[in-house]
């Protein structure tokens, strides 16, 4: 079991997290939740079990499995998010809602950061000679911002965005080697696979993504979590992106203060360069 960090994680983005490795008795359940929120908060633990057709003992082991003690732990701090989120927004314009959205997910990202495991992955960046960054479609463009933030401090990475040339790098790799390995869901098949194989050539992986458990996790050393929720029709969303680009400038800002001085200068160097381009 995964402790729930001390419940200081949204249930709903818990349950996100862990969607992909939902047994299907599990979706059963999840699939209940994600309709009938209000419901939720009222009923026991076996009229859970009844209205979502799965065994109580299954549900049971579902909140655990989420780390939480049982279902009246889970209930009680879903209740204070479904009552944050009952306010009524039906007037709300398209503005006002993407505003909400994006503003959100920064927050929700900010609630799961491991402050520990971002320290150490910037402890391991630092330390390379040689990393590289994998991400394809939206997330191949979070990359090559990233790549963008980091040569301004001074701190030479390469970016691929092709699966093909992915596969060819990894045969130079070695355990000097970082990848940082950028997918939201964590199953693309492309990414994942080029990180098998940096794997096998002993690399280190940073993953950035947005679910605890998946195939990319699997053949990672570290996970940074970020949490933007996202159906299939929405892929490659900037609410997605944003969160991805949060992660992104908490890594950059940590290099940028554990080499603060030639961090600043660099980036003076880089500005007065870029400055003789301009009208």
């Amino acid at each position: 079991m995964v402790s729930n960090q001390n419940n200081l994680v949204k249930p709903s983005i818990t349950m996100e997290q862990y969607k992909p490795n939902f047994t299907k008795s599990e979706n059963k359940i999840y699939d209940y939740i994600q309709t009938n929120n209000q419901q939720v908060l009222y009923h026991s633990l076996t009229e859970l079990s009844e209205a979502s057709g799965v065994a109580e003992a299954t549900v049971l082991r579902f909140f655990r499995k989420l780390g939480f003690k049982g279902f009246q732990d889970f209930k009680f701090l879903f209740a204070q998010e479904v009552t944050v989120q009952g306010s009524n927004d039906n007037d709300e314009t398209y503005m006002e809602k993407i505003k909400k959205n994006m503003v959100q997910a920064i927050e929700d990202s900010y609630d799961i950061v491991d402050m520990d495991i971002l320290q150490q992955c910037v402890d391991l960046i630092e330390g390379s000679s040689d990393v590289v960054l994998f991400g394809i479609g939206s997330s191949g463009i979070a990359a090559l911002d990233m790549q963008t933030r980091l040569m301004r401090i001074g701190k030479q990475v390469s970016v691929i965005t092709d699966p093909h040339f992915q596969t060819m790098r990894t045969a130079s790799m070695n355990e000097k080697t970082v990848v940082i390995a950028i997918s939201l869901t964590g199953s693309t098949k492309d990414v994942v696979d080029s990180v098998a194989y940096a794997k096998e050539k002993n690399a280190s992986v940073v993953a950035l993504t947005n679910y605890v458990k998946s195939p990319l996790t699997k053949y990672s050393d570290y996970v940074l979590l970020s949490s933007a929720k996202e159906n299939p029709l929405d892929s490659g969303s900037l609410v997605s992106k944003v969160t991805q680009l949060f992660l992104i400038d908490l890594i950059c800002t940590g290099l940028t203060i554990k080499n603060y001085d030639k961090a600043e200068k660099i980036k003076r160097d880089v500005s007065d360069n870029i400055a003789s381009k301009l009208y």
